[in-house]
C-alpha cells in the first residue's frame, strides 16, 4: 500500500510538521524566492515599488521576456525541491523513492502511459478548438522564443510539477495518513491544500473563487489515481504533461502561464467554461486508467483503514 510506504522511514507527526515548514518556507518560499526578488528588485524603481508590487506588475517587469520569467518561477519550485531531499532522506530515513511508489522502483512506462495521452489529448483538443473557433485563438507562433521555451518546458517544467506531486501526493499523503490511520483523510486535506495553494493565481482575480474548484478537482483525481495504483507515476505524468502542454501551445494575459506559446487565447472566459469540462473529462481519464491497471478494491484504497506496521513489513 502507498501510504504504508511512511512505514520504511521515521514517520512521528512532529517530524512530518517541521519536515513541511522546512519545505515550503526555507526551501520554496525563501530559498527559491530569491532569484525571482532578486531580479524583480534590480528592475524596479524603488523598495517601496517593489514592496507593493502584484503578481501582474512583477510580469510586467520582464516586457518580452516570459521565458526568462518562467525560468525564475520554475526556480522557486527548485528551491522547494532542494529541501525535500534532504528533508526525506535525513529527517525521516526514508528512501525517496518509497515516497513515491509502493513498487520497488519508480515505473517509467505509467509515467510516460499518463503524459502521452494527456499530451495527446491536449494537442488535439487545441487544434481541433482552432479549426472550429479560430476567433478565439490568435495566431501566436514566433520561432526563436518559441524554441527557448521548448528548452525551458522540457527541461526545468516538469521540476515544477514533480515538486508538487512529491509534496501533496508523496509527503503530505502519507504524513497525514500516517496521523489519520485511513486513507480518505489525507485524499480530501492534500486535495484541499492543493486547491488553495491557487488562490492567488491571476484566473481567480479574472473569473471568480468558483473556479478553485478545479483545482480541488485536479488535486483529488490526482490523489485518487495516485491511492487506486499505489503510486504516483501516473499523476507525475499526467501533471507534468497538463502543465508543459498549457505552456506550449496557448497563453492568455489573465493566467498563471503567459508564454511565448502557439495561440494566444483572445476569447472572455467563463468560470463555467473552465470547470464543466475538468468535471467530464478527468472521471473519463479515471476510467481509461482503472481498466489498463485493473484497478479494484476502491472502497478500501481510498477511504479503508491504514494498515498496521507490523502487518506492512512483516
Amino acid at each position: 500500500m502507498f501510504i504504508e510506504q511512511a512505514y520504511k522511514g521515521l514517520h512521528e507527526g512532529w517530524r512530518y510538521i517541521i519536515g513541511f515548514l522546512i519545505v515550503f518556507f526555507l526551501g520554496w518560499q525563501i530559498i527559491g524566492v530569491i532569484p525571482l526578488t532578486t531580479s524583480a528588485f534590480m528592475r524596479s524603481s524603488g523598495l517601496k515599488d517593489f514592496m507593493e508590487s502584484s503578481q501582474e506588475m512583477f510580469i510586467n517587469l520582464y516586457p518580452g521576456e516570459s521565458n526568462f520569467y518562467l525560468v525564475l518561477v520554475i526556480f522557486t519550485f527548485i528551491g522547494g525541491l532542494i529541501a525535500l531531499v534532504p528533508v526525506v532522506k535525513y529527517l525521516h530515513r526514508q528512501r525517496f523513492v518509497k515516497m513515491l511508489t509502493a513498487r520497488s522502483k519508480l515505473d517509467w512506462k505509467r509515467v510516460f502511459f499518463a503524459f502521452g495521452i494527456w499530451g495527446a489529448f491536449s494537442i488535439i483538443t487545441t487544434f481541433v478548438g482552432y479549426y472550429l473557433a479560430p476567433e478565439d485563438l490568435q495566431w501566436n507562433f514566433n520561432l526563436m522564443p518559441f524554441l527557448g521555451l521548448l528548452a525551458i518546458t522540457f527541461l526545468l517544467l516538469p521540476l515544477q510539477t514533480s515538486f508538487e506531486e512529491f509534496l501533496f501526493r508523496g509527503y503530505l499523503m502519507q504524513g497525514i495518513g500516517m496521523a489519520a490511520k485511513n486513507r480518505l483523510t489525507p485524499l480530501i486535506i492534500t486535495s484541499l491544500i492543493f486547491g488553495l495553494m491557487h488562490g492567488l493565481n491571476p484566473e481567480i482575480e479574472k473569473l471568480g473563487y468558483s473556479v478553485l474548484s478545479v483545482y480541488v478537482g485536479i488535486g483529488l483525481f490526482l490523489g485518487i489515481i495516485t491511492l487506486m495504483d499505489d503510486g504516483m507515476e501516473l499523476a507525475l505524468g499526467f501533471h507534468a504533461a497538463n502543465n508543459m502542454f498549457i505552456a506550449l501551445l496557448v497563453t492568455s494575459d489573465w493566467t498563471a502561464l503567459q508564454t511565448n506559446s502557439v495561440f494566444l487565447d483572445v476569447s472572455e472566459p467563463s468560470a463555467v467554461g473552465q470547470i464543466v469540462p475538468i468535471f467530464i473529462i478527468l472521471p473519463i481519464l479515471t476510467f481509461v486508467f482503472a481498466k489498463k491497471y485493473k484497478w479494484t478494491n476502491w472502497k478500501e484504497k481510498l477511504s479503508g483503514r491504514i494498515l498496521p506496521k507490523e502487518e506492512v513489513l512483516n
